[in-house]
């Protein structure tokens, strides 16, 4: 894939300073910026789900126990039954 992209001044100087550090070019800088956004992005959305299911949150609500495939239907009821619609 082909990218290109605008870069502000300040990011301009940020990209070429990376390229005199690292003597990269610009495609390696930003696959390796990617990569590394990438594993941080993923890593976190791991980090929540590992929260989630090590929490007490997971299976403390009662409820019917098909509310999750028929939750519009408990839904338009409790709202009829709030309301009085229907």
């Amino acid at each position: 894939m082909r990218v290109s992209a605008r870069l502000d001044d300040e990011r301009s100087e940020k990209l070429r300073q990376l390229q005199a550090l690292t003597r990269l070019s610009t495609s390696e800088i930003v696959k390796r910026a990617i990569d590394l956004l990438h594993r941080q992005q993923a890593g976190r959305s791991r980090d929540k789900l590992d929260a989630l299911l090590s929490s007490d949150f997971m299976g403390c609500a009662k409820g019917p126990a098909d509310l999750a495939g028929q939750y519009k239907r408990y839904l338009i009821r409790g709202l009829e039954e709030k309301h009085g619609i229907g």
